[in-house]
C-alpha cells in the first residue's frame, strides 16, 4: 500500500501528464484499501476475506468540456494510454458551462486539520476470528436463541490523495474496525432475526464483541410472537439505529444537484423552518475518530462544520463547484467525485425531554426498530417503508409488531418530528429517538 506522500505525488503526477497531452485543467483521486474479513456460524469458521487495490479516477477539462475516467491497472503505458484517451474523449464532448475546477481560492492550504482516524494498526485473522467466535457465542447464549446466521469482525486501512492542477495536493489515511452478529430467536414457523454491530475507527474505541453478541441475541428474542397492528393514523417513534436515515433523505433532497435539476420536494425552502425550533442538524467533518471525518471534500476544498438545519430553519444546501456556479452560489465543501455531493458526520442535536416523556402519552403508536424497502419518493417527499418494531400503549413499549408499513410526506414528518434527549454518537449519522405524530401506520 502506497504511504499518503506516495499517493500524493502520484495523483500530481497523473494531473501534470494531463496537462501535458493537452488538458487545460484536470485534477485526479488516487485510493489505496486493504481490508481482511473473518466471518463464522455455529462455532465455526466459516469465510476469511482479504482484498487489497488500488484505484484512479481523472477527471480532464478542455475549455468547457471535460471527461472523467478510471483504472486500477497502475502500469506506466496503460496510465499514458489512460490520460491521452481522457483528453480526446473531453474534446469530443458537449459544452458545460458550469464545469471547471474548485475555486482556487477555497483550496484547503496549509496544514490539514488532525482528526486522529487512522490508528496505523495491523490485526492478524486470528484476532478477528476471536472477535467473531466471542459475539456469536455471547448472541447464543441467549436464553430463546434458537440458530445464527453468523458473526463477523473487519479491520481495514485506506490511503486516499487529491491533486489539481491549480495548485492543490493532500491525502489522508483511515483505519477502520467493525464486528456484528445476527442471529435467530424462536422455533420453525415462528422464528425471528435481528442484529448488532459496531463499527470505529481505532480498536480501542470498539465496543466488546461480547456486549454486541448479547445486544443481537436480546433484541432477537425481544421481537418473538409479533402481532399485527391495527391500521390508522398514530405516533411513530423511530429508534436511533434507524433514525438516520431521516437525515439522509434530507441529505438528498438539499443537495446541489437535486435543486438545480429541480428535483426536490425542499426546492423552495431555503431559509424556511422546515422542522420545530427544537431541532438543530449538524454536519462536522472534524470529529476525532469519526467515521466520516475529512480534511478536505472531494473537489480538495476546505470542510468546516455547519447548520445545515438551525433551529428548524433550513441554513444551506450542499454544493459541489458546479451546481454552486449554476445556482450563483459558493461551494460548501461538499463535493464528490463524478458530480455528487456527500455529507460527513451528520447528527441531529439531542432534544429536551427523556424517552421515557417522549412516549408517555401515546395511547396507542408504534416504535420502529427496521425498515424495508425504499419508497421515499425526495421529489414530491412522499414515504412509505415497511417496518417492523413494537406497539406502544398507555405510554409504555409493549408486544413485538411486524408487517406493517409507515406512510407520511417529509415535509409534514419533518415538521411534527420530535427528538428526545439520547443522543449518541455510535454511526455516520446520529439521531437522538425520534417521534412523529400523525403518521399513517397500515397493518390489519
Amino acid at each position: 500500500m502506497k504511504s499518503v506522500d506516495q499517493a500524493r505525488s502520484f495523483a500530481q503526477d497523473i494531473v501534470s501528464r494531463a496537462i501535458a497531452a493537452g488538458a487545460d485543467a484536470a485534477d485526479a483521486m488516487v485510493s489505496n484499501h486493504a481490508s481482511l474479513n473473518v466471518s463464522v456460524r455455529l462455532g465455526a469458521l466459516e469465510d476469511v476475506g482479504r482484498s487489497e487495490g488500488e484505484d484512479l479516477s481523472l477527471r480532464v477539462f478542455v475549455g468547457k468540456r471535460n471527461a472523467s475516467v478510471a483504472t486500477s491497472d497502475f502500469a506506466s503505458a496503460a496510465l499514458d494510454e489512460l490520460v491521452a484517451r481522457a483528453v480526446r474523449m473531453a474534446k469530443e464532448a458537449p459544452e458545460d458551462k458550469w464545469a471547471g475546477l474548485a475555486p482556487e481560492e477555497r483550496l484547503l492550504r496549509g496544514t490539514p486539520p488532525q482528526l486522529d482516524i487512522d490508528d496505523g494498526g495491523v490485526v492478524a485473522p486470528e484476532d478477528l476470528r476471536e472477535r467473531a467466535l466471542e459475539a456469536e457465542d455471547a448472541a447464543r447464549a441467549i436464553d430463546g436463541v434458537t440458530n445464527s446466521e453468523g458473526a463477523g469482525a473487519s479491520a481495514s486501512r485506506a490511503v486516499m490523495a487529491i491533486a489539481t492542477s491549480h495548485g492543490f495536493a493532500g491525502g489522508y489515511a483511515a483505519t477502520s474496525y467493525g464486528i456484528h452478529a445476527s442471529v435467530l430467536a424462536g422455533k420453525a414457523g415462528g422464528m425471528e432475526r435481528d442484529y448488532a454491530h459496531h463499527a470505529a475507527r481505532h480498536l480501542r474505541h470498539l465496543e466488546s464483541a461480547a456486549a454486541i453478541g448479547a445486544r443481537a441475541g436480546e433484541r432477537a428474542v425481544r421481537r418473538l410472537d409479533p402481532a399485527r397492528v391495527p391500521s390508522g393514523a398514530m405516533p411513530v417513534v423511530f429508534d436511533r439505529r434507524i433514525g438516520g436515515s431521516l437525515l439522509g433523505h434530507l441529505v438528498g433532497a438539499i443537495a446541489g444537484p437535486a435543486i438545480t435539476r429541480k428535483t426536490s420536494f425542499l426546492l423552495d425552502a431555503m431559509g424556511e423552518a422546515i422542522f420545530p425550533e427544537i431541532v438543530t442538524v449538524r454536519d462536522d467533518p472534524h470529529r476525532p475518530h469519526g467515521l466520516r471525518s475529512r480534511p478536505f471534500d472531494g473537489e480538495g476544498l476546505a470542510v468546516l462544520p455547519v447548520a445545515l438545519i438551525e433551529a428548524g430553519h433550513l441554513e444551506t444546501w450542499l454544493l459541489d463547484s458546479a451546481s454552486a456556479r449554476q445556482l450563483g452560489l459558493e461551494p460548501t465543501g461538499h463535493g464528490g467525485r463524478g458530480g455528487g455531493v456527500s455529507a460527513s458526520n451528520l447528527y441531529m442535536d439531542a432534544g429536551n425531554v427523556s424517552v421515557e416523556s417522549l412516549i408517555g402519552d401515546v395511547e396507542r403508536g408504534v416504535w420502529v426498530t427496521e425498515l424495508i424497502g425504499q419508497g421515499v419518493n425526495l421529489t414530491t417527499g412522499d414515504y412509505s417503508r415497511g417496518a417492523s418494531g413494537f406497539l406502544i400503549e398507555n405510554g409504555k413499549i409493549t408486544r413485538p409488531i411486524a408487517e406493517f408499513t409507515v406512510a407520511g410526506n417529509l415535509k409534514t414528518m419533518f415538521a411534527g418530528l420530535t427528538p428526545a434527549n439520547d443522543l449518541e454518537f455510535r454511526y455516520g449519522i446520529n439521531v437522538p429517538t425520534l417521534r412523529i405524530d400523525g403518521m399513517t401506520v397500515a397493518g390489519d
